[in-house]
């Protein structure tokens, strides 16, 4: 039960900080010099219940019997791509560079 509970949480927690993620780029969006981030996660812990079986002469092997016990963050990417330039009407301006997403 508290594998379930573990994973359920962990689960909820992740998901949390993914969407602090996306919020931060909806947010951030219009703004000069914007870059983008990316969440990727991973898998936190397995418990091994049973091992694996190499087959015998009348039966075939088993696959290992495993628990997952939730995720974790792995990284929280910054996506360093140039966008296409944009005009402004302003002489004196060099560059206005706007993000691919």
């Amino acid at each position: 039960m508290m594998a379930s509970l573990f994973a359920g949480v962990s689960g909820l927690r992740n998901h949390q900080v993914k969407m602090n993620v996306v919020g931060d780029n909806i947010a951030n969006v219009n703004t000069i010099g914007f870059k983008m981030g990316r969440v990727t996660f991973q898998e936190a812990l397995v418990q091994t219940m049973r091992g694996a079986s190499r087959p015998t002469a009348t039966r075939g092997g088993s696959n290992p019997l495993q628990l997952g016990l939730g995720m974790s963050l792995s990284t929280i990417d910054n996506i360093f791509l140039q966008g296409g330039l944009e005009t402004t009407g302003q002489i004196t301006d060099l560059a206005r560079f706007r993000l691919r997403c």
